[in-house]
């Protein structure tokens, strides 16, 4: 996880757009919690600052 918040911070992303998770399959309820409530955070963080208007990548990684 913090090899991943390295590579996000490297590429000009902010650490919230990452999250990590478990639930096993008989967690419905908590995977749909999880996942509207990251949903929310993505939704309130914007756009990638990593997309242009037409939908590619500005930079590269270099870790």
């Amino acid at each position: 996880m913090e090899y991943l918040k390295e590579v996000m911070r490297a590429v000009g992303l902010s650490e919230e757009r990452l999250m990590m998770g478990f639930c096993s399959a008989a967690e419905g309820e908590k995977f749909q919690r999880t996942a509207t409530e990251f949903d929310k955070r993505i939704r309130e963080l914007g756009p990638s600052p990593l997309r242009t208007k037409s939908g590619t990548s500005k930079k590269k990684a270099k870790v």
